[in-house]
């Protein structure tokens, strides 16, 4: 019997059993479908997040005080004063992976304009802290060497602070606000970034020269951190270690000395974010793949029912010179068939349903080519799986006994 006889007699099976076929379709159907709108959702989620922090400054390296032991009791990194002004220099002027270098120094309060108030932090950086965040002006224009070297009272602001200080909607450059106590005279606006994947508003934001919030507003010499981004992201490890190695030499660390700084990256921040939605990714996955497993199942019962409802048949077949290779393959085949079309038809609603999510709630998504040819591969191995021992026990059958079956 040929291949093109046996697909004949088993669409023809499928044909005059279509609710039954439908509904063993339907677990895999429904399989499939949650597989590749999980892994789309998963993947959504990972690009979001690896685009938001590329956004922040994916090659971003930020240097913190560390820690100290006083009295048997460490020491918080924000009361440390370990980091200089010739830090900053050391690192600008001796590195050469980075691309851009940064002192901060940072205080929170209150801005006021008017009768209008909101509480928000001032940073006080140089003109490299834009390249550093990836920030850009939207209106006016950045602060000058010369504003850094007279401590300058001026600023430029995010879109948040803009929104709620300035509620009749002029024009905020060229005016004066006040932090706490102290006039600032807004220069610039920033373009609007929205929120971080932390949920960080990152126009909520005043900055101004670093000197001017030293001098005018904490009365300190020592930096609070210094900012840093590489000249690309795969140099960033180099830069780790040339700033670590400027810094123990800056602060006169003998070998057996810790640290007394810390250095972090975006990139150990990307790392975590992007395993952890990998995870997900699979749990979704793996919740998603007991569906193809239940479908699986059910191929295997219809199957059996199947087997058992055509035992005559089968007898006649194998009477007139079927041979069981021909059973087996017959049963297979109709397995398959299922499999397959539920698949087809899985695929259809799996991409529509992710475009839904898309659509409908917001969420990122990413379908990926994988992950659909992956679906489509595991349904038509399930079908092949399922379906091959009812088939083999049909065509072991003995035509004699299947003949007289009732």
């Amino acid at each position: 019997m040929n291949g093109t006889n046996l697909i004949k007699i088993a669409l023809k099976a499928l044909v005059n059993n279509k609710m039954r076929g439908f509904l063993t379709m339907l677990g895999i159907i429904i399989g499939v479908a949650s597989v590749i709108t999980m892994l789309a959702i998963g993947q959504g989620s990972k690009k979001s997040i690896q685009s938001q922090i590329s956004e922040m400054g994916s090659n971003m390296i930020m240097i913190q005080p560390g820690g100290d032991m006083r009295g048997g009791v460490r020491q918080s990194a924000s009361s440390m004063e370990t980091l200089k002004m010739a830090d900053y220099e050391s690192i600008a002027n001796e590195t050469r992976f980075l691309a851009a270098v940064s002192p901060t120094v940072n205080s929170s309060g209150q801005l006021i304009y008017g009768a209008n108030n909101k509480p928000s932090t001032v940073y006080g950086v140089n003109q490299d802290y834009l390249e550093i965040r990836r920030y850009s002006i939207d209106d006016g224009s950045m602060f000058t060497e010369q504003d850094i070297a007279s401590a300058a009272k001026v600023c430029i602001v995010g879109k948040t602070v803009v929104d709620e200080l300035f509620t009749n909607g002029e024009n905020p450059v060229g005016k004066v606000i006040r932090f706490n106590k102290i006039p600032f005279r807004i220069i610039g606006v920033l373009t609007s970034k929205g929120y971080n994947s932390m949920g960080m508003d990152q126009d909520d934001v005043v900055l101004a020269p670093y000197t001017t919030i030293q001098k005018r507003v904490l009365a300190i010499t020592h930096l609070q951190g210094i900012n840093a981004s590489a000249i690309k992201e795969e140099y960033t490890d180099q830069a780790i270690d040339e700033i670590s190695e400027i810094l123990r030499r800056n602060h006169k660390l003998k070998l057996t000395d810790d640290d007394d700084f810390t250095i972090r990256s975006m990139q150990e921040l990307s790392s975590m974010m992007t395993t952890t939605t990998d995870l997900m990714t699979v749990l979704l996955a793996a919740v998603a793949g007991i569906s193809l497993l239940v479908g699986g199942i059910g191929i295997m019962n219809i199957m059996y029912v199947s087997v058992t409802e055509r035992t005559r048949e089968i007898g006649l077949r194998m009477s007139i010179g079927a041979k069981g290779i021909d059973i087996l393959a017959q049963f297979l085949i109709e397995s398959i068939l299922i499999s397959v079309t539920g698949g087809l038809i899985g695929v259809i609603f799996g991409v529509g349903a992710a475009l839904a999510v898309n659509i409908i709630v917001h969420f990122p998504i990413y379908i990926q080519p994988w992950s659909v040819f992956l679906s489509f591969a595991v349904c038509t191995v399930t079908g092949v799986f399922f379906g091959w021992y009812p088939a083999k026990k049909a065509a072991q059958l003995d035509p004699i006994e299947a003949i007289r079956y009732e």
